[in-house]
């Protein structure tokens, strides 16, 4: 079970990432630091997302 909120717990992080990724593409500024900061948020987001969801999908229940 605990493998199982783990996985929920890295898949909200994985959403709220690359959700914060979209919203800092979207508003612009094209500086480096900006462009930096995109990548890595979105690179991070997708790879908690990803482990996440391998956590949630490859997990399973027992009956206690």
């Amino acid at each position: 079970m605990e493998k199982r909120i783990l996985g929920i717990i890295l898949t909200l992080l994985g959403v709220a990432g690359l959700i914060y990724a979209g919203i800092s593409f979207m508003n612009g500024g094209g500086s480096a630091k900006n462009v930096k900061a995109i990548i890595f948020s979105g690179v991070l987001g997708a790879v908690f997302f990803s482990a996440g969801i391998g956590l949630i999908k490859n997990t399973n229940d027992k009956a206690s």
